[in-house]
């Protein structure tokens, strides 16, 4: 759950002999940032995303456990504990809050439209209540966006591209409005490409595995992963069973193709973070989240797994092996 830093301050007979002004600067006030994961604790992406944005804010002059005290919680994809987590993390009054997704931003804001929250992974903030527009936030939270719901329609365009006869898709996504509205963008496309599409919303791994499973009795199947907290939190399982059942799959992210998944088309998704320190530190020294723009990536990458290709038996086109920023052996 909740990782509490908390100062420890040390004094002593030597403290007495101090300088005024140095005693001046200890009794800067400590401030304080709340961070809410929808990943778990122990997941290596989110330890890094954690760590890159920790490591700007310390560039930026906020210290852990010196000038700023840190409180993380994780959600680990369960809309229960995220909510928990959201409850625990308003309670302490934080100057700050940076929520990790957009799993994350919606609880929070059911907690506060007061303390700033500063947003990143999250696709959709105008469509979902959090912002009134991007350029003017307007309320008590801004951030980064993850990425606009057109992407969908590359998704498709790029599983096509690695599997001419695909005829069927589902597509896996959350059960929010988030995933709702990717789907609408994937079925848009699909009419182009004669593909049929069909949603799975997901909520733990359980329903993972039976959408999947269930899925892959017919041929001529490929999978579509959309940006949403489940599939982040259990994308093992996913390239586990997709590599079971022998179904061609494209992802939001390179960590899932880096994991054994086949495609992978989105953002960096540690950037945001070191990019979201910047809009923490603005905050800590008297912004208002209303003034700050929401911005969107600025770069999207194309990772391949050869690897899996091969194990598939499919055949890359050299055209899309041109345009791939990675390919993994």
């Amino acid at each position: 759950m909740m990782q509490r830093r908390a100062l420890i301050t040390l004094l002593g007979g030597a403290a007495a002999a101090w300088p005024l002004a140095a005693r001046g600067q200890q009794k800067e006030r400590m401030r304080r940032v709340g961070v809410l994961m929808n990943l778990a604790a122990q997941d290596g992406e989110g330890q890094t995303r954690v760590g890159t944005f920790l490591s700007a804010l310390s560039e930026l002059g906020w210290i852990d456990r010196r000038n700023v005290s840190i409180d993380i919680c994780w959600g680990a994809g369960d809309g229960g504990r995220l909510r928990q987590c959201a409850a625990e993390l308003v309670a302490l009054a934080p100057d700050v809050i940076l929520a990790g997704s957009a799993a994350a931003t919606g609880p929070l804001l059911e907690e506060t439209r007061t303390i700033p929250i500063v947003f990143v992974q999250t696709p959709d903030p105008v469509g979902a209540g959090y912002v009134a527009s991007l350029a003017h936030p307007g309320g008590n939270a801004t951030g980064f966006t993850q990425f606009e719901y057109g992407i969908g329609g590359k998704w498709l365009e790029l599983l096509k591209a690695v599997q001419p006869s695909l005829g069927r898709v589902m597509v896996l996504r959350d059960l929010d409005p988030t995933g709702f509205g990717q789907f609408g963008a994937i079925q848009l496309a699909a009419k182009a490409f004669g593909t049929e599409v069909s949603p799975s919303g997901v909520r733990d791994a359980h329903e993972i595995e039976s959408a999947i499973t269930e899925f892959a009795q017919s041929s001529n199947g490929g999978l579509i992963v959309t940006g949403n907290a489940p599939a982040a939190v259990y994308r093992d399982l996913i390239v586990m069973l997709t590599a079971q059942h022998r179904l061609p799959a494209i992802y939001p992210f390179s960590y899932f193709a880096k994991s054994g998944g086949l495609l992978s088309y989105g953002p960096n998704t540690i950037e945001p973070y070191r990019r979201a320190s910047g809009y923490v530190d603005r905050i800590l020294k008297g912004e208002k989240p209303s003034d700050l723009p929401v911005q969107a990536p600025t770069k999207y990458d194309l990772v391949i797994n050869l690897k899996t290709a091969k194990a598939l038996g499919l055949q890359i086109p050299d055209k899309l092996l041109a345009l791939a920023d990675e390919a993994i052996e």
